[in-house]
């Protein structure tokens, strides 16, 4: 109990700028009811940092064990009964909590979007791919908030996955892995489907090989059931581009209908924050996307 009090006090110094009465944490709760799955007890405690990134403060969590959703919910008069499942980035060793967490979560509920934000194991795991136990965190918040949906107001029908870098690859292999749980199922909550209804990449990692750029990562498995996403890049981004067009490519090609945005400047990581790059459009043509698409409809 200490340890979750002082969290959310934490949490608090990542939104200390907002009013409570239009932002706080709906509900806080462990994604896994007991033992992790494939946890050794070989990773140190857990912690919340703040860190100096692109000149401004982030909160970023190190040494995930215990994965959680920490849920936030519209005012009623904006609730569209959507959710996403927020799974922020940080190359698979830190979550970077705010910008591109609890920030988002802000953001969706502005549109009448219920934000999930996923506090998923990093860093790797010794032995393991690097998105091996994540992909099983994730698998379960889907499932977890499709089991809940009715108790929390929500449409089952409508619930998306959103993921910066290492967690836009999160997202992207979760959206192309659902028929396939990576872990054996524990109870009820399982038995609801963890395929994501559309998702959300925003400079996303990982996407294709380092030489030529042109090859998809092999644990994508795109067909014409993978929901539909928007994709937000930046062209001088570390990251290559690339990734997102070639996954965009190939969703066309099965029919799946999406939208990729190649911004000519913006670089990484810049979650939600405004500048000077054009890249900074990227969440109002999400949120028209996601209306286009049915997603908001009340």
């Amino acid at each position: 109990m200490i340890k979750r009090v002082f969290v959310v006090m934490l949490l608090g110094f990542g939104f200390a700028k907002l009013p409570a009465a239009e932002f706080k944490i709906w509900k806080l709760l462990d994604v896994w009811p007991g033992k992790v799955p494939g946890e050794k007890g070989d990773v140190p405690s857990e912690t919340l940092t703040t860190h100096k990134y692109r000149g401004a403060p982030i909160l970023k969590y190190n040494n995930v064990t215990k994965p959680t959703l920490t849920v936030f919910k519209p005012s009623q008069e904006k609730d569209a009964g959507a959710s996403v499942v927020i799974c922020p980035g940080g190359g698979y060793q830190i979550l970077a909590w705010d910008l591109e967490g609890t920030e988002v979560a802000k953001w969706l509920n502005s549109i009448g979007v219920t934000g999930v934000v996923l506090k998923y194991r990093v860093p790797r795991r010794k032995g393991r791919e690097k998105h091996d136990a994540p992909l099983q965190d994730v698998q379960r918040a889907v499932s977890l908030v499709r089991h809940h949906a009715k108790e929390w107001g929500l449409d089952p029908k409508r619930i998306g996955l959103l993921g910066f870098s290492a967690g836009g690859h999160l997202s992207a292999t979760a959206m192309t892995n659902y028929d396939k749980r990576n872990y054996k199922p524990i109870d009820a909550i399982d038995q609801a489907s963890c395929r994501p209804d559309f998702g959300v990449l925003i400079y996303p990692a990982y996407l294709v090989d380092k030489e030529t750029k042109t090859e998809l990562s092999p644990e994508l498995r795109i067909t014409k059931n993978t929901p539909p996403v928007f994709f937000a890049h930046a062209g001088d981004d570390s990251v290559p581009a690339e990734g997102s067009v070639r996954f965009w490519q190939e969703l066309r090609r099965k029919g799946v209908k999406s939208e990729v945005h190649v911004f000519p400047s913006g670089g990484h990581g810049y979650g939600l924050r405004p500048s000077k790059d054009p890249v900074t459009a990227w969440p109002e043509l999400c949120g028209d996307w996601l209306k286009s698409m049915g997603f908001l409809k009340r």
